[in-house]
């Protein structure tokens, strides 16, 4: 099965994470075909929009924990390829976060041109208490749009935020009713999609070319850091912790 299903109208390319019964959570899988289709959709002539969204009542749960610990597969692409095929993607690049989002399910908004988010949508950053570092350029992107201090509470903190806290926040432009937000955003989409593709590529070339290499040297610094910090003490408390379904205990770590 595969982890998403992508469809095409009126230049919009709708791409949804479509593994519901794990909560779209990201394994090696999810990150590969994701990435091959934010690849494939940057030289798409019929693609001039895309959209983000997730199957089910998830946008995204982040990182799959049953997954981690598994040795990488050199034949897909990780979470660097995703990250930088997000950051260079030249066009359009929309969320349409529809339900929960964690981990990279909160902070891949960071990257996307424009967020709209369901009322009922909630998110969480809980790399700390996971024993792990912030990704997906959340560690620039977050401070741009939201500032330090917000963006250090909610990558540090694990706490939960509403939609409407992240629209104050900045990282969303519009909380939508859930019933109507693939509509609304179907039709803001295809709006942009009406307009010159060559028009569209400039502007958001202009707009986002001073913070590219920022993203990606931040892509770079948390991959170290994941890889320092993975599978050390308090990552592997918080796994155990949470296949036990028991809070962790990071006494001492």
């Amino acid at each position: 099965m595969t982890a998403l299903t992508v469809t095409t109208k009126n230049g919009v390319r709708t791409v949804t994470m479509n593994r519901p019964e794990s909560l779209n959570s990201f394994n090696a899988d999810m990150m590969d075909e994701l990435c091959h289709s934010f690849l494939d959709a940057a030289i798409d002539d019929a693609v001039r929009v895309l959209v983000l969204t997730g199957a089910g009542r998830a946008f995204s749960a982040g990182a799959d924990l049953k997954s981690m610990g598994t040795p990488p597969d050199p034949s897909k692409k990780d979470l660097r390829a995703l990250m930088h095929s997000m950051i260079d993607f030249p066009k359009p690049f929309i969320t349409a976060a529809n339900g929960l989002g964690v981990g990279i399910g909160m902070t891949i908004h960071g990257v996307a041109d424009l967020v709209f988010m369901a009322e009922s949508a909630k998110f969480r950053a809980p790399f700390s208490s996971l024993g792990l570092t912030a990704e997906a350029a959340s560690t620039y992107t977050f401070s741009r749009l939201l500032g330090h201090q917000k963006a250090s509470w909610a990558l540090l903190s694990g706490e939960w935020f509403t939609a409407r806290e992240c629209l104050d926040m900045g990282l969303a432009l519009e909380v939508i009713p859930d019933e109507n937000l693939m509509q609304i955003v179907y039709e803001k989409a295809e709006k942009l999609a009406a307009l010159p593709l060559a028009s569209l590529i400039q502007t958001k070339k202009l707009l986002v070319a001073p913070h590219i290499e920022a993203m990606k040297s931040a892509v770079y610094a948390e991959g170290v850091g994941l890889a320092n910090l993975a599978g050390g003490a308090a990552n592997r408390e918080a796994i155990k912790a949470f296949l036990g379904k028991r809070d962790p205990d990071f006494r001492g770590i």
